[in-house]
């Protein structure tokens, strides 16, 4: 049995393919650009402040997850926490996501509410996904709940989500986002959420010990130039000049980095990966010492703001002082994705303060941006018709990203489980 397999990339998926490598008696070596693990679930230094660059949470659902902490001996490290979500609508600040707070949302006739709530209820209630998967998002919506409640409650999402791509989304992918926040609810009126103490930088050094303790090894920065093939089969790694031997390569990367990395594939795949779009990320990070809201989650539908919502990320997990997250995805060939990270920085504490004019300048003490290029794979209809299988027609050769597990939206739990199968899979 050949024991050395490389695995690129070391975010959650490729860490979860050498944690079962590892742990089924194979020495995986994994290589990864960044000087951290994690991906986009690693931590920074904020300020004093060991934090994720871009925010993270638990949701009951998530068994992956939990299973992995389990055997990690972290199970008891999760908290659970009863969390609120906000509306930002009219220059007011309202209660969300719950019936009550439906049935009183000013702004929106009560056929709008109905109609709204009756789509998310049955949307929670749904689980065979196939039959939306042809069916384009936006459409599929408006249908259920009319343009008034699209208007007022979906459209800045799509809009300052998606931009151009908004009229083009899977159904299938827009459902399970909607199924995951609704499926965290233990009552209709309660959501509850989970942290890890720590974060996420927890789960990840436990993983990373866990393989290296298990014979696995990880390389950081350590980057790799290409994937040689040999005859449809693989040869190695070629490592900033350096050749070194392999049998099995697994590559979770983002899939746009795949036909420079690995060139030799079949043309055919090549214009697959190709063709796969992604949205950016510029996510701002604040550190403020008083709360801007008492919710976790804030979507806000206001002509000023050019963001879908917030996240207080201190209203989930208690630290010193008071960490909201403001993402602002933008296509990556939009010019606003070019724009220095300081218009993004002035953005934010103009929207905070709006949303809580008691906030004032001595009240930020910190203000950090993040940028990721392929923050999130666009999923049209059909999106997984048009990628290839993760098991390549290439001998040894296994490559997937956290679009793999369409319609399912990224995230932890998610890659953990397709990284734990396809390195089952891999060896079998």
């Amino acid at each position: 049995m050949d024991k050395r397999i490389a695995v690129l990339g070391a975010g959650p998926m490729g860490l979860a393919v050498a944690y079962q490598l590892a742990r089924d008696g194979y020495q995986p070596i994994v290589f990864e650009a960044d000087d951290r693990v994690g991906g986009m679930t690693a931590a920074f230094d904020f300020s004093g402040l060991s934090i994720e660059r871009y925010y993270h949470f638990h949701c009951i659902s998530d068994h992956a997850f939990l299973k992995v902490l389990d055997e990690l001996g972290l199970a008891g490290q999760m908290r659970w926490v009863e969390t609120k979500m906000g509306y930002w609508y009219q220059n007011q600040l309202q209660p969300w996501g719950n019936p009550i707070a439906l049935l009183k949302f000013r702004g929106l006739s009560f056929v709008a509410k109905f109609r709204y709530g009756l789509h998310a209820f049955l949307s929670t209630k749904r689980n065979d996904w196939k039959p939306l998967d042809h069916v384009e998002a936006t459409g599929w919506i408006q249908r259920w709940v009319g343009k008034e409640a699209y208007d007022v409650l979906w459209r800045k999402l799509f809009d300052y989500k998606f931009y151009n791509y908004t009229d083009n989304l899977s159904a299938a992918w827009i459902w399970s986002r909607i199924r995951r926040i609704g499926r965290s609810r233990y009552s209709l009126f309660r959501e509850k959420l989970g942290y890890l103490l720590g974060g996420s930088e927890t789960l990840l050094q436990a993983m990373r010990v866990d393989i290296q303790a298990n014979g696995g090894e990880i390389r950081l920065q350590s980057p790799v130039t290409r994937v040689l093939i040999e005859e449809g089969k693989i040869r190695g790694l070629d490592v900033g000049g350096r050749v070194e031997a392999f049998d099995k390569v697994i590559s979770t990367i983002p899939l746009p980095y795949v036909p420079k990395v690995i060139p030799d594939l079949p043309l055919h795949i090549l214009e697959q990966f190709k063709a796969v779009k992604n949205i950016a990320v510029v996510c701002v990070i604040v550190k403020l010492r008083k709360a801007v809201t008492e919710n976790f989650w804030l979507n806000t539908n206001d002509p000023e703001m050019d963001i879908p919502g917030l996240v207080e990320y201190t209203n989930l997990r208690p630290l010193d002082h008071h960490i909201v997250y403001v993402p602002f995805y933008i296509p990556g060939e939009h010019p606003k994705f070019s724009e220095p990270d300081q218009n993004f920085l002035d953005k934010v504490r103009t929207y905070l303060k709006k949303i809580n004019p008691s906030l004032t300048d001595e009240d930020f003490i910190d203000i950090h941006a993040s940028r990721y290029r392929y923050a999130q794979p666009i999923c049209d209809p059909g999106y997984l018709d048009n990628l290839p299988p993760a098991a390549l027609p290439i001998k040894g050769l296994w490559v997937a990203d956290t679009s793999y597990y369409y319609p399912e939206d990224r995230g932890i739990s998610e890659s953990i489980d397709f990284g734990r199968k396809m390195a089952k899979e891999a060896t079998a």
